[in-house]
């Protein structure tokens, strides 16, 4: 466990029994406000776990912002009975303000690990996060949504192989979970190489609220705080279907044009059903049919109306 005595983050170090917001400087914009990253640290005084949930890592994804914002203020955290929680609400405070994925630089953060302290934005706070965050931590729970138009039903991806990982997105009991191995130079990849097991949960879409996703991600980490003993009472249960799949598949555009889903996120498919249509915008050629690749669940789709052809529109998701 990670959960030593001093607990630092950055330049602070935080004794047992006590809570400290530590603001991490990062950069500054070229109108000179800073940019960092606020730290919400809680530590127990009994020694334990040390879990750290973070959204907005991608700045126009607000319903992991919202889902972390809503545990701070239920004052879910200051229950805390056993070991040390870093909550870091909000990552990317330039995407978040310009509603963008990226920084100015048009860089993924969770592209650019472990960065630079001399690199770009995105290098840097990447750099931030896993030099004087992650050092401190045991376990990982990571807020996203679908980007652009692409809509994701509640889910969880975990590490392939890794069978804390697994354990913890059993427990945690989103509609869907999901093995998947890491991006290379994401978080979960360099947290997976210390050996420190590292949940992504997905649901809604970007700058879209999804109470839906917001409820499921909240009752999860309720889940997980209690079966990790790290706050009082039993672990929740789990009231919904819950399906487990090792494999995932985009079904592509076939041609341009105007896009009518028929099918959404959620729904049971069988290979070879008819999932939406391809239009020609000038009505003067046949539809082309969109059809599903695999027997499974759709666990993701696009909401955009006109798409290129191979463009993503569902995602597939099957047992083997």
């Amino acid at each position: 466990m990670s959960d030593s005595l001093p607990f630092e983050i950055h330049k602070s170090s935080i004794e047992r029994g006590e809570d400290e917001v530590v603001k991490i400087p990062v950069g500054q914009l070229p109108s000179g406000n800073p940019i960092r990253i606020e730290a919400h640290v809680f530590r127990a005084v009994t020694p334990g776990p040390s879990l750290l949930v973070m959204a907005g890592i991608h700045g126009d994804e607000i319903n992991g912002v919202e889902i972390v914002r809503r545990a701070l203020e239920l004052g879910r955290f200051k229950e805390l009975q056993k070991g040390s929680i870093v909550a870091i609400p909000l990552v990317n405070v330039y995407g978040f303000v310009n509603r963008s994925r990226e920084v100015p630089d048009g860089k993924d953060i969770n592209r650019s690990f472990p960065g630079s302290s001399r690199g770009s934005l995105a290098s840097r706070l990447a750099h931030a996060l896993a030099k004087k965050v992650l050092p401190s931590i045991d376990l990982i729970i990571d807020y996203h949504t679908g980007g652009g138009n692409l809509y994701n039903y509640p889910q969880v991806r975990y590490s392939k192989g890794d069978e804390r990982s697994q354990e913890l997105a059993k427990v945690f009991g989103a509609p869907f979970s999901v093995a998947k191995a890491p991006i290379p130079k994401s978080f979960r990849k360099i947290a997976l190489e210390q050996g420190k097991p590292a949940l992504i949960f997905e649901g809604g879409e970007s700058q879209r609220y999804d109470a839906a996703s917001i409820e499921y991600g909240l009752a999860g980490l309720n889940r997980l705080l209690s079966y990790l003993e790290m706050v009082p009472g039993p672990s929740e249960g789990q009231p919904y279907l819950r399906q487990h799949f090792s494999h995932q598949s985009w079904v592509r555009s076939p041609k341009a044009g105007l896009f009518l889903w028929e099918k959404s996120s959620g729904t049971q498919v069988e290979k070879g059903e008819v999932l939406g249509w391809i239009n020609d915008p000038y009505g003067s050629k046949e539809c082309k049919e969109v059809k599903a690749s695999h027997n499974g669940f759709i666990i993701g789709h696009s909401n955009a109306a006109v798409v290129n052809q191979g463009d993503a529109l569902f995602h597939i998701a099957y047992a083997s």
